[in-house]
């Protein structure tokens, strides 16, 4: 099929360390092109409160993706974006981690999509 503009997918991370939500947006980083930079490191802003950490990639083209890190816990991850990307997404995260369908929503044009992702 071909995929004259780009198709882009919003991603939310929370209910998880920082360095679970660094692994999965680095593993995305080197499947898809993103809105993070390299030295785009999640923080832990605060103690106590749940962070929620987002990244917007480009899914039509994909690279090679790696075999992820492992993760120490289950990061929930919410994509939201039309029908072929999120498809193209949850391809690409079922080849890198276990992943358990937590809801999702169909729209006109958008798809929402709410998964915990752990490690095979």
């Amino acid at each position: 099929m071909d995929r004259s503009h780009e198709e882009s997918v919003s991603i939310e991370i929370s209910g998880c360390s920082k360095e679970d939500a660094r692994i999965v947006f680095d593993t995305l980083c080197t499947c898809f092109e993103s809105d993070r930079g390299a030295d785009d490191v999640p923080q832990q802003l605060h103690e106590t409160r749940p962070m929620v950490w987002l990244g917007t990639f480009e899914v039509t083209e994909a690279h090679e993706c790696p075999a992820p890190a492992r993760l120490t816990s289950s990061v929930e991850a919410d994509a939201q974006g039309g029908y072929w990307a999120i498809e193209r997404l949850r391809t690409t995260l079922d080849s890198m981690f276990t992943v358990r369908e937590l809801s999702s929503a169909s729209g006109d044009q958008e798809r929402e999509l709410h998964v915990r992702l752990e490690s095979r």
